[in-house]
């Protein structure tokens, strides 16, 4: 997003959170239902989307024809965010689209949150991404747009069905119906990190050659606290091939402390 479009999202975020705030677990519920069925009218409606958007016409009239084409058939808190992103300004009008989902995506997790579900939840798309990652044609399956999308979706039930939690369901079911232009899998992730957010928590995506106990779990996520200097989630990922130790990515930030790397650099030392 370009300066004028997080200026808006920004904003935007501060007042989704003051309502969020307020809210009971049942009105959260149906503003991520009413958020997401909006975004998917403005997915399929481009000139809609366009109007919504258009920087050439004055706020109170977006917000206006927000008023007139959602005004009754969703309730008062959706509209209020609606007509809050109609009346921001935005560089193009995929990033209001963008805008969109991301806040329906924060209300749903607050939605888990408020359940006390929101490490479940988290843990749930952070399996589920490396499903993905492990099975190259299943995400195929699941993210190709070509696909039917009562296709996709049923596949999805079929792989999840009641064992995760509600909002890892919607999350991932709104994911795979309307997939954008990131990959499936990146989508999962992000979702995983947005989860760790509402916890104040980075997350640290660890490599390990073998499983970690919830002990060594919990003291590396209190040495990587130490290390950024802020509260870290721990996902850790199973691969044989490292040998042993770690590999921990932050971000863009990585910590190579495997077996695998340090063979590696001794034989590009050793000479030829």
């Amino acid at each position: 997003m370009q300066a004028a479009s997080r200026e808006a999202l920004g904003a935007a975020r501060d007042r989704l959170e003051e309502v969020v705030s307020s809210a009971g677990v049942d009105d959260l519920r149906a503003l991520s239902d009413e958020l997401f069925s909006v975004l998917d009218v403005l997915t399929t409606e481009r000139v809609l989307r366009r109007h919504l958007a258009d920087a050439s016409t004055e706020p109170a009239a977006r917000e206006q024809l927000v008023d007139t084409l959602f005004g009754g058939k969703i309730g008062q808190q959706a509209q209020a965010v609606l007509t809050g992103l109609a009346g921001s300004r935005w560089s193009v009008s995929t990033d209001l689209l963008d805008a969109l989902e991301q806040l329906a995506r924060e209300v749903a997790l607050a939605t888990a949150q408020r359940e006390d579900a929101i490490e479940d939840v988290e843990d749930e798309l952070f399996r589920f991404g490396r499903i993905l990652d492990a099975n190259p044609a299943l995400h195929e399956a699941l993210s190709n747009g070509n696909n039917p999308v009562a296709g996709r979706v049923e596949l999805l039930d079929g792989l999840i069905g009641a064992k995760v939690h509600p909002v890892t369901r919607l999350l991932l079911d709104q994911a795979v119906r309307l997939p954008r232009t990131a990959s499936l899998e990146v989508v999962v992730g992000k979702l995983a990190e947005l989860a760790a957010a509402r916890r104040n928590r980075s997350v640290a995506h660890v490599l390990s050659a073998s499983a970690l106990t919830a002990e060594q779990e919990q003291r590396l996520a209190r040495i990587l606290a130490e290390i950024f200097g802020r509260e870290m989630s721990v996902q850790v990922e199973i691969d044989p091939e490292l040998l042993g130790g770690l590999v921990i990515r932050v971000g863009d930030e990585v910590i190579d402390g495997s077996i695998a790397a340090r063979l590696n650099k001794a034989r590009e030392e050793l000479p030829n």
